[in-house]
């Protein structure tokens, strides 16, 4: 088998040909070829990238490999039954929305206008924010939203912000991975606290995050691929949800934007980074 022109990842043994990803795309997969039995495979990372695989294909299992609400975005019919040849793991994010933006509030207390950006037109986007708006208008928050649809729409959406929020609630998707460190550094240079859901943004200067453990989801997704490979039928398989949550918070962006981090959140928190 020759390795696909756009996998940046490529394995191969008598049993298994494995590509991962696409160089020019936001859509992360994993595809799995099984050489006996002949069973191709398909793990998507992301909600928009599962859509697509799903609408090339009802006869190829494809696995979650992160999915933020497969249920209301309608990949599967329920987390019990799937159905279909859809199942895997879901991030649950649209259920942590309140959490994160109680977790910001705990860091700026004394916040009243919050920016949510946000990927225009994603549907686990959709859903968060729906979530976040109405958990900062409980509290009588100003919501002002940014919403982009290509990296090269970041500026112009820091430039309208334009002091008109005091923190900033970022809601994960392909697109804001990928520009992760351009986010951060306009937040910082906006003197703006960030809110993400994974660690992978606080390691590069993000304020803080809340979200699953992705490590460990991945590794669940790795027992869904040795299951299906073994014959089990993806919708006798149950989506599972995440049992473990990192909480992670950078000091040096904290100190950089004056911020006291209480110390009862320290204490809690699953990694701290100075």
């Amino acid at each position: 088998m020759v390795q696909p022109e756009n996998s940046y990842c490529w394995y191969s043994n008598s049993q298994l040909d494995v590509t991962y990803g696409c160089r020019h795309c936001t859509l992360a997969h994993l595809h799995i070829h099984a050489r006996s039995p002949n069973l191709t495979m398909n793990i998507w990372l992301g909600t928009e990238a599962t859509f697509a695989a799903k609408r090339a294909t009802s006869a190829i299992p494809i696995v979650l490999g992160a999915s933020a609400d497969p249920i209301g975005t309608g990949l599967v019919a329920s987390l019990a039954k799937p159905g279909g040849n859809v199942t895997g793991l879901s991030l649950q994010t649209t259920d942590l929305a309140g959490k994160r933006f109680a977790l910001l509030r705990e860091v700026v207390p004394h916040m009243t206008r919050l920016a949510i950006l946000s990927v225009a037109g994603e549907r686990n986007s959709e859903l968060e924010l729906k979530q976040v708006q109405a958990a900062a208008g409980s509290f009588g928050l100003t919501v002002v939203t940014l919403e982009i649809r290509q990296g090269d729409e970041i500026a112009a959406a820091f430039d309208n912000l334009q002091d008109r929020a005091d923190a900033l609630y970022v809601i994960g998707a392909a697109l804001i991975v990928s520009n992760r460190i351009r986010i951060n550094t306009f937040a910082l240079t906006a003197r703006l606290p960030t809110n993400y859901n994974s660690r992978e943004y606080v390691v590069l200067g993000g304020l803080m995050s809340y979200g699953p453990d992705f490590s460990e989801l991945f590794r669940h997704a790795a027992d869904y691929v040795d299951k299906i490979l073994r014959g089990t039928k993806p919708a006798d398989l149950p989506v599972q949800q995440p049992t473990k949550f990192e909480l992670v918070l950078n000091l040096t962006t904290a100190k950089a934007l004056g911020l006291s981090v209480p110390q009862t959140l320290l204490a809690t928190a699953d990694e701290v980074i100075e």
